[in-house]
């Protein structure tokens, strides 16, 4: 088993908000996020990118940028992207988490 300190147990931590609002606010949810998601964790385990060291896929709450959504944040880079289907979560996929490199054209 690898030993890894906090700080680098993951190479990129990848937050989804899949929040829903109430009464019909703007929200991730509302745009495909939880599916969006999904499709993302499948992708980067059928690549071989996800667990120790490499990336983890997670789920989050509000992140507070609903009128700016569906929102990702990638940590340690700290970079917040949009997206509307799933061409744009490969280019994330692809740009930032293999190649390190921004996607400006999605970031905000």
């Amino acid at each position: 088993m690898q030993n890894f300190t906090m700080s680098n147990y993951y190479q990129h931590h990848v937050f989804f908000c899949v929040n829903q609002r109430e009464e019909g606010e703007a929200c991730c949810a509302d745009k495909g996020a939880q599916a969006m998601r999904d499709y993302a964790k499948q992708k980067i385990k059928s690549l071989k990118l996800s667990g120790p060291g490499k990336c983890r896929v997670n789920n989050a709450g509000c992140m507070d940028r609903c009128s700016e959504g569906p929102v990702i944040a990638i940590y340690p880079e700290g970079t917040w992207y949009t997206y509307v289907d799933k061409d744009d979560i490969d280019e994330i996929i692809n740009e930032h988490l293999i190649h390190g490199r921004t996607v400006d054209r999605l970031k905000i």
